[in-house]
């Protein structure tokens, strides 16, 4: 769950003239609808249609649920996970990422390079929204124009920096115009933070955070905020991720013991995210429910917040780096369900390097305290550190107790904790109401730039005032390097500077792990390593 900020100008007789169409569209949908049905119900019955007096066919209904917040259904919006996984159910995106392709594919369209800094995207025809509007260009271009101009706080407009203005040839085509070479483009158009919205639908400045109007495989029937969604399935869709449900009726809970009771009493064929290790460990000795891992690219990390006088200390940072111990968070903590991290780049990531490890060995009292003392600060310094009981699991709050006993059991540190519902744990640390505070990231795509651009682009997702000129000079190189070996050694640089000015701590890497009932079918074609899950493959 990270992320900033991520993505103009069109024909103007686009604009006029596709109000137009879409009403008269509308209209004569509307009269070939009636025709349909007539004639429907003189013909042979099929499975739409059935018989009078027949039955029909049961509908397929998933109950989810999850402890995921949900701050908005507008992907211009902040972009946690628990709204970027209805997203990703709910719009379409111009390319997208299949589980058995390691590269994007089209969704609602073919693109390609016209040249280094154009890039073209053919829409397919006949596209719709649920209301009957039709999909054109001018939505793409829309859609991107305003996520750009909202910069929404927590939001995904930072990844598109690169784009100059989207323009419109016609009604099937949206032409990126870049700044710069970014191999990075394809990529970023599979992002949720990429979803094409309907112009007429939404307003061009503000969120729509509690409705939705996209071409996804789902359209929203129902939205109670912080309780439930109810999504239904999108006979319009064309793309690879038709729903085989009719129904998904999601649940958001507010405890890992009600997530564990919805799964344990049927109320719940599909449960994730918000499980503690202990739970997962109940779950699968039941025997009567699947619990089915995956590979996830989540990670979790403390950061520090540059408004705070104690975290703009070089020292205070370095010495905080040096006293953690992450094997003994993932241990006490995650019951050993989680890996330890030592770069916010996982292992397995090209030009991955275990900076912090090298920067600062094992955790050790001595060398902290001499860190300190080069720094000029005298011991104990005082730390406030933020946390949220629900948004990250049931671990978090072991977490930060631990982190609090380790830091004190120093001698250097004396610890307070500050805990707060999310969404107001967000404010809070953006604001910077804490010296340090508690966060986890799952990068938009699987790549190792994807993992850097939040800490060290202002006004990305980590909006924690760091700036550093030399960092944001190694970001850009490796934007633009084509030589995949020049650009794995900048990407270590970058991963280098940053263990060494700390503004970030990386604690640990998860696993995407989802429960279901015995019944349920095609269980592991819902996991994502990015953490989102696809509900169109369950079926029961």
């Amino acid at each position: 769950m990270l992320t900033g900020a991520f993505w103009g100008s069109g024909q103007g007789w686009g604009k006029i003239r596709v109000v137009t169409v879409f009403k008269r569209r509308a209209v004569w949908l509307a009269a070939v609808g009636v025709l349909a049905g007539s004639l429907a119900a003189c013909g042979k019955p099929d499975a739409n249609h059935p018989s009078q007096g027949g039955t029909a066919p049961k509908e397929m209904v998933i109950k989810v649920a999850t402890t995921d917040a949900v701050s908005s259904l507008d992907p211009a919006g902040p972009y946690d996970i628990g709204s970027r996984t209805l997203q990703a159910n709910l719009y379409q995106t111009l390319l997208t990422i299949l589980p058995d392709k390691p590269t994007p594919v089209p969704d609602a369209a073919d693109c390609q390079y016209d040249a280094p800094t154009t890039y073209t995207c053919s829409l397919k025809d006949g596209l719709t929204f649920p209301n009957g509007h039709e999909l054109e260009s001018s939505d793409v271009k829309f859609s991107f124009d305003r996520l750009l101009r909202l910069k929404t706080p927590g939001g995904a407009a930072a990844l598109f920096s690169s784009v100059a203005s989207v323009s419109t040839p016609d009604r099937l085509t949206a032409v990126f115009t870049l700044k710069r070479p970014d191999a990075r483009l394809p990529y970023l158009l599979t992002t949720t933070a990429a979803s094409i919205v309907d112009e007429q639908f939404y307003p061009a400045g503000k969120l729509l955070s509690d409705n939705a109007m996209g071409s996804g495989p789902y359209q929203l029937k129902s939205y109670k905020a912080g309780s439930e969604a109810v999504l239904g399935k999108f006979k319009g869709y064309r793309g690879p991720r038709a729903a085989q449900n009719d129904t998904v009726e999601v649940s958001l809970l507010t405890t890992a013991a009600s997530l564990e009771q919805a799964l344990k009493t049927g109320k719940a064929d599909f449960g994730v995210h918000g499980f503690g290790p202990s739970a997962l460990d109940r779950l699968r000795a039941d025997g009567k429910l699947q619990v089915v891992d995956a590979g996830s690219a989540e990670i979790r990390f403390f950061t520090f917040h540059m408004a705070s006088l104690v975290a703009r200390k070089p020292a205070v940072r370095r010495a905080v780096a040096q006293l953690i111990d992450r094997s003994a968070i993932a241990k006490k903590a995650y019951g050993d369900h989680v890996t330890p991290l030592y770069s916010v780049v996982p292992p397995g990531f090209a030009g991955q390097v275990d900076a912090f490890r090298t920067q600062y060995k094992d955790p050790n009292k001595t060398a902290a305290t001499a860190i300190l003392r080069e720094g000029g600060i005298t011991a104990p310094v005082t730390l406030t550190v933020g946390w949220t009981p629900v948004q990250y699991g049931a671990g978090a709050k072991a977490e930060v107790l631990e982190l609090k006993r380790q830091l004190e059991a120093s001698g250097l540190f004396k610890v307070v904790l500050k805990s707060a519902d999310w969404p107001r744990y967000q404010q809070l640390a953006r604001a910077g109401a804490y010296d340090l505070y508690q966060a986890g990231f799952i990068p938009d795509y699987l790549d190792s730039g994807d993992y850097l651009e939040p800490f060290v682009r202002d006004g990305g997702l980590f909006q924690n005032g760091y700036r550093n000129s030399a960092a944001n000079k190694l970001m850009d190189q490796q934007i633009a390097e084509q030589n995949q070996l020049e650009r794995e050694a900048l990407l270590t640089d970058l991963q280098n500077l940053l263990a060494q000015e700390a503004p970030v701590i990386p604690v640990w890497q998860g696993r995407l792990t989802v429960v279901a009932g015995e019944g349920i079918e095609n269980v592991d074609k819902t996991l994502d390593p990015l953490s989102f899950v696809y509900f169109s493959p369950l079926r029961k």
